[in-house]
């Protein structure tokens, strides 16, 4: 069963706006071993992760690994380093994001920043768990949240920033659903193309007003 919230300056933009637009937050328990979609960043390779430690294992009262999480996993907090971002600019749209979050703490803090930084939303420990306790083992404090986005925000999703006032806020398994912003080459091709097409469609002009 998912449980959504749907922040409060999501609610509001949607009243003042004719299109659509909204962040929505959702979670169900974690599983272990992990049986969630497939991670676009699961910090065994590098990742546009600055700020917070990418780290194995666990360090009693410093962090731990996540339920479900095996390998690598991203931390922030006072010992880790805080807030940690996670670029996601090499997305052009973005319709969602999951990952793990692990043992929630009433003092971790998620915030949706738009391309520019500003907040589209935030939420803490609270939102995702009503115990957020910290429990290492409970499936309901260790639960795989999604966020997805509708309208212009899915066009402007810049970063996730993840803080925490105390040790720690720990996460993996981070999948995106979305469309990657083109290469270069890409664009080159794409430009090309039209350029194609228009100069094609010009000579048949010509050619019909001869004829």
């Amino acid at each position: 069963m998912f449980i959504k919230i749907a922040s409060t300056a999501a609610a509001i933009a949607l009243s003042v706006s004719a299109a659509s637009a909204a962040v929505t937050l959702s979670f169900t328990a974690g599983t272990d071993p992990y049986s969630g979609p497939t991670p676009t960043y699961d910090f065994e390779t590098a990742a546009p992760f600055t700020g917070g430690l990418i780290t194995t294992g666990s360090l009693g009262g410093i962090r731990a690994q996540p339920f479900g999480s095996t390998g690598n996993y991203a931390t922030v907090g006072p010992s880790d380093g805080t807030p940690g971002i996670l670029d996601l600019t090499a997305f052009a749209t973005i319709s969602s994001v999951s990952f793990i979050w692990g043992s929630v703490d009433a003092y971790n803090t998620l915030k949706v920043l738009d391309r520019l930084g500003g907040t589209l939303a935030s939420y803490t420990g609270i939102d995702v768990s009503a115990l957020a306790n910290g429990n290492q083992s409970d499936p309901f404090t260790n639960p795989l949240v999604t966020l997805s986005f509708t309208g212009a925000d899915a066009s402007n999703i810049g970063s996730f920033e993840f803080s925490a006032s105390s040790n720690a806020f720990e996460f993996d398994n981070v999948s995106v659903m979305g469309t990657a912003v083109p290469e270069p080459t890409t664009w080159a091709m794409m430009l090309f193309g039209f350029g194609l097409i228009g100069s094609l469609a010009r000579r048949n002009q010509r050619v019909t007003s001869i004829a």
